[in-house]
C-alpha cells in the first residue's frame, strides 16, 4: 500500500512539473532572453560637465561626492547588474538560467563616461556588454541608456527622440526617449526606454510624454507590423495612471489587446500581489514598467514559441537592496536618505521581463 502511495505521488509530481512546459519539437530548445531596467539613481561622476547643473555631485558638492563614494555607487550598481535577467523561477522552484540578459535599459546616468566606468568593474569585465548612450539635453544631466549583450540582440541602429512640450515650451529640456532596433533570435524587435517627467512636474506633462511614445509604436508598426516593441522605464506613474492607461495605451488585460496594442503585466503585480518597485510614505508605488507589444502574447490556451513570446515578469527583490532597520525600514536602501550617505543602492528596484522562443538545438 505505502509502495504504491509513493509510486502515485511520484506520477503526480511528475505530471505537475511537465505541465508548465510548452510543446517544443525535439530537435529544437526553447531558449530564454532576458529584457530588464534599472533606475541607478544618480550615478554621476565626480568631473563637472559644462552647462549641467551636477554641481551637488562634486567633491565640495552638497553630497560630498568625492573617489569613495563614487567607486562604492559603481560597485553596488554592478553587483545588481551583473544578476538581472539571468534567472527566471518556474512553478515548482524550478529555474531557467540565461548567461546573460539580451538587453538592459537605464536611467539617471550622467554621461557615457559613467556606463564605461560601470563595465570595467570586476562582475561586469567578462559580460561583454555594449553601451548605447546618446548625451541628452536634460539641465541636471542625467540620461537614458542600455547595456546590451551583441551576441544576443544584434543592434541594427538606435536613436534619442527628444520629449516636446505640446505647449510650445522651450525653457523645460528634459530626458527624451532612446530607441534601440535590432532582432533577437532572428525576430526583429525594437526598445524605447524612458524616463518621463517627475511627479512634481504634473501628470499633463507624463501624458505628454506617453502620447508621443505612443506616436512612435503607431510608427514601427507602420513599417513593420511584425516588429515587436518593448517600451521600458521609469514613468513616474503607477500602470492605472492615465498617462500608461490612456496617453500611451497600455492594457491591463491581454484578452483586450489587438493587433498593435500594448500590454501591461505590471497591472497585477501592484494592485493584486501589493508588490511595488519604490515606497513612499508608506505606501508601494510602480513607476518601473516594462510595456510589450500584443504581438508577443500568446493566447491563453496555446504554446506557440517560433516567433518571440512574453513568458515572465518579475520585479528584482532581493534582500540587500531593502533597509532593514531606521525610519525607512522596508524601503529599497537608497544612497543618500535626509542627507545622509547609506552606501545604498537606488530608491528604486528594478523589474524584469522573459521572453522566450524555440531555437535549434
Amino acid at each position: 500500500m505505502r509502495k504504491g502511495f509513493i509510486s502515485l505521488l511520484i506520477i503526480m509530481v511528475a505530471m505537475i512539473v511537465i505541465s508548465w512546459r510548452p510543446e517544443v519539437k525535439q530537435d529544437r530548445v526553447l531558449q530564454v532572453y532576458g529584457v530588464a531596467f534599472y533606475n541607478l539613481e544618480n550615478l554621476f561622476d565626480t568631473i563637472h560637465d559644462e552647462g549641467k547643473n551636477d554641481f551637488e555631485y562634486l567633491p565640495d558638492g552638497a553630497n560630498k561626492w568625492g573617489s569613495l563614494k563614487y567607486t562604492s555607487k559603481l560597485k553596488n550598481m554592478a553587483q545588481v547588474l551583473a544578476n538581472l535577467g539571468t534567472e527566471m523561477t518556474m512553478r515548482n522552484g524550478l529555474q531557467k538560467v540565461c548567461k546573460s540578459p539580451a538587453i538592459i535599459g537605464l536611467s539617471e546616468v550622467e554621461n557615457r563616461r559613467v556606463l564605461e566606468d560601470l563595465l570595467k568593474e570586476p562582475v561586469l569585465q567578462d559580460k561583454g556588454w555594449e553601451i548605447i548612450h546618446v548625451e541628452g539635453p536634460d539641465k541636471r544631466g542625467v540620461d537614458c541608456a542600455f547595456f546590451y549583450n551583441p551576441a544576443i540582440f544584434k543592434l541594427e541602429h538606435y536613436h534619442l527622440t527628444h520629449y516636446i512640450y505640446e505647449n510650445g515650451d522651450t525653457t523645460r529640456a528634459t530626458r527624451g526617449f532612446l530607441i534601440a532596433s535590432g532582432t533577437i533570435a532572428g525576430d526583429k524587435i525594437s526598445f524605447i526606454v524612458n524616463h518621463w517627467p517627475s511627479r512634481a512636474a504634473g501628470s499633463e506633462f507624463r501624458e505628454m510624454g506617453g502620447r508621443q511614445v505612443r506616436k512612435m509604436i503607431d510608427s514601427i508598426f507602420a513599417a513593420n507590423p511584425k516588429e515587436k516593441v518593448v517600451i521600458m522605464g521609469d514613468l513616474n506613474d503607477d500602470p492605472k495612471d492615465k498617462s500608461v492607461t490612456k496617453a500611451l495605451g497600455a492594457k491591463s488585460n491581454k484578452k483586450d489587446c489587438k493587433p498593435g496594442d500594448m500590454f501591461n503585466p505590471w497591472y497585477e503585480t501592484l494592485y493584486k500581489v501589493g508588490q511595488g518597485t519604490l515606497l513612499y510614505d508608506g505606501k508601494w508605488n510602480l513607476f518601473d514598467q516594462i510595456i510589450i507589444s500584443e504581438n508577443l502574447l500568446n493566447p491563453d490556451g496555446v504554446n506557440d514559441y517560433s516567433s518571440l513570446k512574453f513568458r515572465k515578469n518579475e520585479i528584482y527583490l532581493r534582500d540587500f537592496l531593502i533597509t532593514q532597520e531606521g525610519k525607512t525600514k522596508g524601503a529599497p536602501k537608497r544612497t543618500f536618505a535626509s542627507g545622509v550617505w547609506l552606501n545604498g543602492y537606488s530608491d528604486h528596484l528594478p523589474t524584469q521581463i522573459f521572453l522566450v522562443k524555440e531555437v535549434d538545438r
